[in-house]
């Protein structure tokens, strides 16, 4: 099992490495060109800025278990497919259970944006969420040890 980090735009980055740091987990945080990031303990690699290039990178190198921390619920259908673990930067865990309401949703959210009726505005991260975020994290990883 390893963590693997969709880090653009990832507020959790560095507390993702720290709680892989104290269970002894690897990490890989995959970035973009335009995205300065460096960390002793995590693997970082960088894709090219094109649509999706850290997303399939992500996917080619997901194993069964290993936990993704995502945002993008198009990468969590591709990872839950490999049997990947997915959690986002809130603490929500994306599963097989959820992910089609969530995708669904999103299509919903795109339709409207594209005909100019709406326009989502994502709610102000608050340290709930890290603290939400952290606890799911450690669950995920704690189940996945057993």
């Amino acid at each position: 099992m390893k963590i693997i980090i969709d880090s653009d735009g990832c507020p959790v980055v560095d507390l993702t490495i720290k709680i892989a740091k104290e269970y002894k987990i690897g990490v890989t945080v995959v970035k973009n060109y335009a995205h300065e990031i460096y960390d002793d303990y995590a693997t970082i690699v960088t894709v090219d800025l094109a649509p999706d290039s850290a997303d399939y990178y992500i996917v080619n190198i997901t194993e069964k278990n290993d936990i993704i921390v995502t945002q993008d619920y198009g990468l969590a259908a591709m990872v839950l497919s490999k049997l990947g673990i997915c959690i986002n930067q809130n603490g929500l865990i994306i599963s097989k259970d959820n992910i089609d309401e969530l995708l669904r949703r999103r299509h919903i959210n795109s339709e409207l944006r594209r005909k100019h009726k709406y326009y989502t505005k994502s709610k102000k991260r608050e340290p709930d969420n890290n603290i939400e975020f952290e606890r799911n994290l450690r669950a995920l990883i704690e189940k996945a040890i057993e």
